[in-house]
């Protein structure tokens, strides 16, 4: 069982709590609760409500999204990242499944805890806006790449 301390250190090292009051990351690692998952669970799914995000502790998660063809692997993540924010903080439906690859670790912090310290750390939000403004980018830059190749395949 991991102590308090240990928790406010894992949320440190996620680059979106890096810089926000320690005081302020123990009470939020307090309102957390540890996950632990097996290879093949999914910590949700595409569709589902969003009830809370998850800072990923140790271990590996496969991003899938669901088509008509079936699941297509999109990406994978480790330690320190943090996934699950974009359907609590815009109140839509998760828009992947996230499936652990092999043994996995989080931290699962629920959307009231979160939107509160956002609303208590300016410097958070604007780390939020700052990743997913990043993401946006990603995708943006990728579906760019991905019609100029149909483009080009016709």
């Amino acid at each position: 069982m991991a102590t308090l301390l240990e928790e406010v250190d894992l949320l440190r090292k996620i680059p979106l709590f890096a810089s926000v009051d320690p005081g302020k990351l123990k009470l939020l690692a307090f309102a957390s609760d540890r996950q632990n998952y097996k290879d093949g669970q999914n910590l949700f799914k595409q569709g589902d409500v969003g009830d809370a995000a998850y800072a990923i502790i140790d271990g590996c998660a496969q991003v899938i999204i669901e088509t008509p063809g079936g699941e297509v692997p999109v990406a994978e993540l480790g330690s320190n990242e943090f996934i699950g924010e974009i359907a609590i903080l815009c109140d839509v439906p998760r828009t992947a499944t996230i499936r652990a690859k092999g043994d996995l670790q989080t931290l699962k912090i629920k959307k009231e805890h979160f939107v509160g310290l956002i609303s208590q750390s300016p410097e958070l939000g604007i780390e939020v806006m700052r990743e997913l403004a990043a993401r946006l980018s990603k995708t943006t830059a990728e579906l760019s790449e991905a019609r100029r190749e149909l483009n080009n395949a016709k």
